[in-house]
């Protein structure tokens, strides 16, 4: 085998099980994350705005995955070079480019959200492995080599299936010492408060079971999820607590338990994605259970010349809304989701939702603190990137059967979708087929205006080429424009509309 084909191998080896003991050892603390994490978690925070949404269009729910690929591709990359020198007798030169990554990791690290120094021990653990690991395999290969030989194939699989366990095993160890197993069993564990008063079932219409048309609920499972965090938090209702402080009069501090114990009420709420495209699966509807914000802040006691609530994420994402937004709408600190504690993906143990307002703004999830200040002091995350400070929801619909580029039978054909409005409601829907005239859809119950409204018709289809278009109005009277509007920095405008074929 040439030497450079051995020292990729040795750098890849040495740097992968490097990996594997830093993530190991950030399950030791909450607080740590590992190196991978550390450096994506910089990625987030100052790449531009610009390069975050052509990903996000891109690669959709799986824009982290795509960037801890790209991490893990660049870093093993490095690797092959490290390997590479190593082999070559320039160890100096492998030596200093495990610095530089440590160097890189190591400032990473320490600007997380909830870091200190000690944060730097993954960092640590992970550099020390990756050269103790280069160095034995560079033994390994001086043993052969004194033999009168070069390291064979069969040896080679030896070492790397030796290192493929010990990795494997750590990876297993990290995963049973995670807070993550322990949370996950306490999430199942807890029993949510009864609200003071229940919410009606959701609508049973026999024509609300059209194949592919949303459900009034979506299920946890399937909800979307856009955050800037790479790695889920895990937090433990036992060490959670949430402190409202800033320009108030009397700052509160409450544990899990004392939040809970609060008087709690049930919304239903569709929240959307700023980042959502004409069309887009980034908005759900959910049965939100929580606290009503409005009291917790009239107990904090702002002052006068506040103006902002601003949510503080554990993960150290920021989401401030206008204290004036508290007008008499259900804004609530959510500790449950469709009759179970919020997923760990959806905030466990809470976060913020405030009906009208798109989550850059307002949902707060992994909530550790709410501060009262003002727009001219301090901004949240996504409003330094260029986005805009007031982000309502804006009136949007969206044909969610017949999908774009379907072929369909001749014959009664259904069109069905979902229209939202938050906190103004949906009066009208209709639909447009090919050239043909605006025809009023069927609307399912109003539950609540906070909420969607699932809607359809029956098409008599007949066979040709149609674009299929659909337009809302609201509770105000607003109808939707057809002037496609871009999403940044306020959000998409303008119709859904799918291409059909229809066959004899």
């Amino acid at each position: 085998m040439s030497s450079k084909r051995l020292g990729s191998i040795f750098g890849a080896l040495a740097v992968l099980v490097g990996l594997v003991a830093g993530d190991l050892v950030a399950t030791f603390n909450s607080s740590w994350s590992s190196p991978v994490i550390s450096l994506g978690n910089r990625v987030i925070d100052y790449v531009p705005s610009v390069v975050k949404k052509y990903v996000i269009e891109i690669f959709g729910l799986y824009d982290k995955v795509f960037l801890v690929s790209l991490i893990i591709f660049i870093v093993l990359a490095i690797s092959i070079f490290i390997g590479r020198a190593y082999t070559a007798g320039q160890e100096k030169k492998a030596y200093l480019t495990i610095a530089a990554m440590l160097a890189a990791s190591g400032v990473a690290s320490v600007l997380d959200a909830q870091a200190n120094l000690s944060s730097l021990a993954p960092t640590l653990v992970s550099g020390v492995t990756t050269i103790y690991v280069l160095r034995w395999l560079g033994a390994k290969k001086k043993e052969s080599e004194a033999e009168g030989g070069s390291l064979t194939r069969r040896e080679l699989l030896k070492v790397g299936a030796i290192l493929g366990a010990v990795s494997i095993s750590a990876s297993a160890l990290g995963k049973a010492l995670s807070q993550k197993t322990t949370v996950a069993g306490e999430r199942i564990a807890i029993a949510l408060p009864k609200p003071l008063k229940f919410l009606a079932k959701p609508p049973a219409d026999p024509a609300l079971k059209i194949p592919g048309l949303s459900p009034f609920f979506t299920p946890n499972e399937d909800f979307y999820r856009i955050d800037t965090a790479l790695s889920i938090p895990n937090l433990s209702v036992d060490d959670w607590s949430l402190e409202i402080v800033g320009m108030v009069k009397n700052p509160l501090k409450f544990t899990y338990a004392q939040l809970s114990a609060r008087p709690v009420f049930e919304l239903d709420d569709t929240i959307a994605c700023v980042s959502n495209e004409i069309g887009g699966p980034l908005v759900g509807n959910a049965r939100w259970l929580g606290v009503r914000l409005d009291d917790l802040i009239r107990e904090a006691q702002p002052t006068p010349d506040a103006d902002q609530i601003m949510g503080y994420s554990y993960d150290g994402f920021t989401a401030g809304f206008p204290l004036a937004t508290l007008d008499g709408r259900d804004a609530m600190i959510a500790i449950g989701m469709n009759g179970e504690a919020l997923p760990a993906a959806h905030g466990f143990p809470a976060r913020i939702i405030v009906p009208g307002l798109y989550g850059y703004v307002s949902a707060t999830k992994w909530l550790v603190r709410i501060e009262l200040t003002r727009f001219d002091k301090k901004q949240g995350f996504w409003i330094s990137r260029g986005w805009s400070e007031r982000a309502p929801i804006k009136t949007q619909s969206r044909i969610d059967t017949p999908a774009p580029g379907t072929q369909i039978s001749a014959g009664t054909v259904a069109i069905a979708g979902v229209a939202w409005a938050p906190t103004r409601g949906i009066s009208k829907v209709e639909v447009r087929v090919g050239r043909g005239p605006w025809r009023v859809a069927n609307l399912a119950e109003v539950m609540a205006d906070t909420t969607w409204r699932q809607w359809w018709i029956d098409w008599d289809a007949k066979a040709g080429d149609y674009i299929i278009a659909v337009r809302a109005t609201d509770g105000d009277g607003n109808v939707q424009s057809e002037q496609y509007v871009p999403i940044e920095p306020n959000g998409a405008e303008g119709w859904h509309s799918v291409n059909v074929r229809v066959l004899v």
